[in-house]
C-alpha cells in the first residue's frame, strides 16, 4: 500500500511544525505523559507519594499546547485582502 507525502506532512503544516518538529514535540508529550502516569499509578498504590504530579503535567502539557497553537497563529503571515 502506497502513502501518500501529505500523510506525514498534513498535520505537522496544520500546526505549522515541520515532520521532524512536529516528531520531537510529540515524543516530548508522550515522555512526560508516560512519566506522570507512572507516577500515577504509584500514587494509586502509595497515597503519600506523587500527590500533585499527575495533575501537575496535565496543567504543564496543555499550556504548552495552548500557548504553541498563539504563538504558531501570531507567527501565521497576515493573508493578504
Amino acid at each position: 500500500m502506497k502513502i501518500p507525502f501529505d500523510a506525514f506532512t498534513g498535520h505537522p503544516a496544520s500546526v505549522n511544525e515541520t515532520y521532524v518538529e512536529h516528531l520531537g514535540s510529540a515524543w516530548s508529550f508522550a515522555f512526560r505523559m508516560i512519566g506522570a502516569g507512572i507516577a500515577c499509578f504509584l500514587h494509586g498504590l502509595l497515597p503519600f507519594l506523587f500527590s500533585s504530579t499527575g495533575s501537575s503535567a496535565i496543567r504543564e502539557l496543555h499550556e504548552r499546547m495552548v500557548a504553541n497553537r498563539i504563538r504558531h497563529k501570531s507567527e501565521a503571515p497576515a493573508s493578504a485582502t
